[in-house]
């Protein structure tokens, strides 16, 4: 096995700033819904967050396919020959750094995608369709907090095995590393309009008039004046007759 290399180490750009802002947007999203899921009063809040993790792991799997070349999956993703090398080098001591994922990070990062749509979707099924795919929703989500657990954990102990602060790097998009070439552009504009959009939808959602703020009290689904069905807390679809169509069939009667 390789040792890690005594070459003079020099400060690159490993992670770009749209790789960076949805990793922490992520994080914030769903320990966010997490906290807010036992709330009737935050539910809003809670399907807020939830549909954002969702947008920003939609983002990330495209960025996997054509961002920077440590964001690509193609890059970091690696057969089992690999990963196993790399845990037996992390038992063993030192370990030369990596310019991105390592190949047991690969996995875990194909792993949180994942898992954190799966989490996603079955949280629009609950809300849509009701109590029947909550028990599935809170398994997934008890599962992610689980893998994220075991990641931070990851990330701790592969900071200590590289003698390398793999945390400070996520957040300053730098690493020390010996004669790595970095990435070439820092796509900060793309960064600034993702960060922007995630905004406008927080301010869109969270308003009075907004379809996510429905009265989590509501026990029907009622159709508006117009035919519109209005949001129930179950998901259930329930057509209740409007008044005035009742008041005149009574009409049509009485005639």
């Amino acid at each position: 096995m390789p040792t890690p290399s005594l070459a003079p180490s020099r400060s690159v750009r490993i992670w770009d700033a749209p790789l960076r802002l949805m990793h922490w947007l992520s994080a914030i999203c769903f320990f966010g819904a997490w906290l807010t899921a036992e709330s009737d009063a935050l539910r809003p809040l809670h399907i807020t967050l939830g549909l954002s993790l969702a947008g920003l792991m939609v983002m990330r799997v495209l960025w996997g396919l054509v961002g920077s070349p440590t964001a690509r999956f193609a890059q970091f993703v690696k057969g089992p020959q690999a990963v196993l090398e790399h845990l037996q080098a992390l038992v063993r001591g030192p370990i030369e750094p990596h310019a991105g994922h390592n190949p047991a990070g690969g996995w875990a990062t194909l792993a949180l995608i994942g898992l954190a749509l799966a989490v996603s979707l079955s949280g629009w099924f609950t809300w849509q369709a009701g109590e029947f795919y909550e028990d599935l929703h809170e398994g997934l989500a008890t599962a992610l907090l689980a893998l994220v657990g075991l990641h931070v954990a990851a990330v701790l102990f592969t900071s200590l095995r590289s003698r390398r602060n793999l945390v400070a790097a996520m957040v300053t998009g730098q690493a020390e590393l010996p004669s790595k070439a970095g990435i070439p552009s820092n796509h900060r504009a793309l960064a600034w309009g993702l960060g922007a959009s995630l905004l406008a939808f927080w301010f869109w959602a969270l308003q009075p008039g907004s379809p996510l703020q429905i009265d989590s009290g509501d026990s029907s689904r009622e159709e508006s004046e117009h035919g519109e069905l209005m949001p129930r807390k179950d998901g259930a679809l329930a057509r209740v007759q409007h008044d005035r169509d009742a008041d005149d069939s009574d009409d049509d009667e009485d005639d």
